[in-house]
């Protein structure tokens, strides 16, 4: 896998793209240069802990033959204080809908998700506690 960003020396707003060919803007905070036009790549991290994990659940659930019709996967970070600063805390909160879900199913979709398939909370979970729970919407 690889990517590449891209300054072009106004602000500092940056400019990916990846191997697969999509583009994302990032931008930093104005106090830091930035002029807050996209998301800060710090977010990005989060954001893709989220939609990786979220990608892992539903997978594993249809797999399981639950009908589920949605996954939605709040998320709440701290970090640290000082240079570097890493998430120390990172919880999801994760709205699952479907029809009939079993609980422990959902469950189990999730502890599969973060111990063993999904890469980005894996690492994470290197400097940050992770924690989660989850809800299940019927419909």
């Amino acid at each position: 896998m690889q990517c590449t960003v891209r300054w072009r020396g106004d602000g500092m707003t940056l400019l990916a793209e990846t191997e697969s060919g999509h583009l994302a803007a990032m931008d930093g905070a104005p106090e830091g240069g930035g002029r807050n036009l996209a998301p800060r790549p710090m977010e990005m991290v989060l954001l893709g802990a989220g939609g990786c994990t979220a990608y892992d659940v539903v997978l594993i659930l249809k797999r399981s033959r639950q009908q589920v019709t949605g996954c939605e996967v709040r998320l709440q970070a701290e970090r640290a204080a000082t240079d570097p600063k890493v998430f120390t805390r990172i919880h999801m909160h994760f709205i699952v809908r479907g029809r009939d879900l079993r609980p422990a199913l959902v469950e189990n979709a999730l502890r599969l998700s973060h111990e063993k398939y999904c890469s980005a909370s894996i690492m994470l979970a290197k400097t940050a506690e992770l924690t989660q729970d989850f809800e299940i919407i019927e419909g």
